[in-house]
């Protein structure tokens, strides 16, 4: 089992304050159309349901028309004493129909509704299974230079926008259009002149729409990148909460929090008040076509042109042919949001992965009973550094031509000042990182040739920042084998001295552990993660010993853990406190990224070199030197 934490102090690292313009919203729709590719047939039944639900809906203001015509018809005649009067039995004709047509519109209207939602889940689950898979490939260098929250505001706050898009826009811009043209056509079908009148409504509202469209399109580009921002500070100062309080940095967090929440402040209220501005904006070009169709009506009417209920009919329809044009201004300002968080995601999907795997690599063989082959190995624990440098960044190399021959069961202890190296050492014995120049080899073969699932079981690690998740004491163990069974996992809680605790716990091996494990004491989380790693039955070992922070007695528990797990096993010890790495087989001094000296403690305390100064002034002065 192994595991990177990574750590940041309580005031956080600078964020990157972004606000820029999308660069590629017509990309960003494209690889979005591309997701919903798969559910083509649905799509289609989802266009036809939305047009045929709206094309009833439109019929009906027509045929109550009719309805309207037979009325004046009758009151008329009985008016003129004509005979006849109101035609109720034609009149409850045309209201059943019309009754008939709205249902069957509901209906469809509720069939692609239930499609879209579908749909609309079924791409967001998708993109959130992706995201997910992403994480796991991607390189420790990009967390270096993001924060938890952001990537934590992919899969939440941006999934979400693009959920809730695809579920309203997409029927809405079918139905809107759908709508506009059979408005267009009935309008005509009833009066051309009054019809010209409408359509001169649709430059002007479209010219709002563009240039409110377009002052709106960076707030909300901003407001998703300052919404991740936000997120990761608060992620960021929950986390590192007690050192927050520890050295008294509320004032300076909640100062930091007050920068970043005002830039989102500043963006999303802009967003949203243009967004609310369509609406109304619509609504009162719509009323002045309305009140200019209202007068040209009445004239053709009393002329003789058209009949009261063309006339009816007509002006519903101009209420309804104002309704597609808000609806656009409004989905527009939807699929602004839609696209930077569309961008944002597949920015994300895009990033650069881990170096490819070996399409030939070494096998691990764990079966003593199978014979070795030139592929399938059974893996002995030899290390070897060939020659490596390494650097974070090319222009900054911290490792330089190391060299280290370490054989199968050594206990090997990394020594040395901060910044030497040393952790970086086990990030590049993990892969985690590759190397710039040189090779690891394990057993002779660079671990570049292994899969990076299959090298990191090999290693067994124990941090001096423990991890446990929210579950029982048991699955914390069982996180090491996941197939082990339950005497599997007591017989390594008794090997790494946790059996004894665990039967004073109220639940036992069933206890729940809270989010950050704090109802158990530092040195017990530091016990189970060392019965985990038992349990994992690893080949070679890291340990960052972890025992200052607890007390004497629950030291020598945890050291004697330790020679359990060491026992047969190559280990690679980073030590803080030198008196406790006296017995290891080989010790790497390590300064500035080099070897400085190596051999057992006997022959560098002889030497009078930097090994003896670091071990003589942990004593001298009754301190010990931090080295970590």
């Amino acid at each position: 089992m192994s595991q990177q934490h990574q750590h940041r102090g309580p005031m956080g690292r600078g964020m990157q304050m972004g606000g820029a313009k999308a660069k590629d919203f017509k990309g960003s729709f494209a690889k979005l159309l591309k997701y919903m590719g798969k559910y083509k047939v649905s799509l289609i039944l989802v266009f036809f349901f939305a047009i045929a639900s709206t094309v009833f809906q439109i019929i009906g203001p027509k045929i109550l028309g009719e309805a309207t015509n037979k009325l004046t018809e009758g009151i008329m005649a009985m008016v003129q004493g004509s005979g006849g009067g109101i035609d109720f039995v034609a009149i409850g004709t045309i209201i059943a129909v019309l009754l008939g047509l709205y249902v069957v519109s509901l209906l469809f209207g509720y069939l692609q509704g239930y499609l879209m939602a579908g749909i609309s889940m079924k791409v967001t689950h998708r993109l959130r299974i992706d995201i997910s898979n992403k994480i796991h490939r991607l390189p420790f260098r990009f967390y270096d230079t993001t924060t938890t929250g952001e990537v934590l505001s992919y899969i939440t706050n941006d999934i979400d926008a693009i959920s809730q898009s695809l579920n309203q826009s997409v029927t809405q811009i079918i139905t809107s259009a759908t709508t506009l043209i059979g408005i267009l056509v009935m309008m005509f079908t009833i009066s051309w002149q009054m019809s010209l009148v409408a359509l001169a409504m649709i430059p002007v509202s479209m010219l709002f729409v563009m240039i409110i469209g377009k002052k709106s399109q960076k707030h909300f580009v901003s407001q998703q990148a300052f919404l991740g921002h936000v997120n990761g500070h608060v992620e960021e100062m929950y986390g590192s909460h007690l050192v927050v309080q520890a050295f008294n940095g509320q004032e300076r967090c909640a100062q930091d929090f007050e920068t970043y929440n005002d830039s989102l402040y500043q963006s999303a209220w802009k967003s949203q008040f243009l967004a609310g501005l369509m609406m109304p904006v619509m609504q009162f070009i719509g009323n002045l076509g309305y009140v200019a169709v209202c007068i040209l009506g009445g004239w053709l009417a009393i002329t003789g042109v058209i009949s009261i209920g063309d006339i009816q009919a007509f002006m519903q329809y101009v209420r309804q042919f104002t309704q597609p044009i808000a609806q656009v201004a409004n989905i527009s300002n939807i699929l602004q949001q839609t696209a930077a968080a569309s961008e944002r995601v597949f920015a994300f999907l895009e990033q650069e992965e881990e170096i490819p795997e070996n399409p030939t690599p070494v096998r691990v063989n764990r079966d003593d009973s199978v014979p070795d082959t030139e592929l399938h190995v059974h893996i002995q624990g030899s290390v070897q550094f060939a020659h490596v440098s390494f650097g974070y960044s090319p222009e900054k190399i911290i490792i330089h031509d190391f060299c280290a021959n370490i054989q199968p069961g050594q206990k090997v202890a990394i020594v040395g000042p901060t910044g030497a190296g040393k952790s970086t050492i086990i990030k590049l014995l993990m892969r985690f990182y590759d190397v710039n120049d040189g090779a690891i080899l394990i057993d002779g073969y660079d671990i570049k040739d292994f899969k990076r699932n299959e090298l990191r079981s090999l290693f067994g690690m124990v941090l001096q920042d423990t991890w446990l998740y929210h579950a029982s004491i048991a699955d914390n163990i069982r996180y090491g084998k996941l197939d082990a069974t339950e005497e599997e996992i007591r017989q390594a809680a008794k090997a790494a001295q946790v059996d004894h605790f665990v039967h004073t716990l109220p639940d036992g091996y069933q206890m729940i552990l809270n989010e950050d494990a704090s109802n158990i004491s530092q040195g017990q989380k530091q016990l189970l993660t060392i019965a985990r790693a038992i349990l994992a039955d690893p080949q070679i070992l890291i340990l960052d010993e972890a025992t200052s922070s607890v007390d004497t007695r629950t030291e020598v528990l945890i050291q004697t853990a330790m020679n359990n797990l060491m026992n047969g096993r190559t280990s690679f010890v980073i030590a803080h406190r030198l008196s406790t790495i006296r017995d290891a087989d080989w010790i790497l001094v390590m300064k500035d990224g080099d070897i400085l000296e190596q051999g057992n403690h006997e022959q560098l305390m002889e030497q009078h070199g930097f090994y003896a100064n670091l071990y003589n002034s942990q004593f001298e002065g009754n301190t010990e030197l931090e080295t970590a």
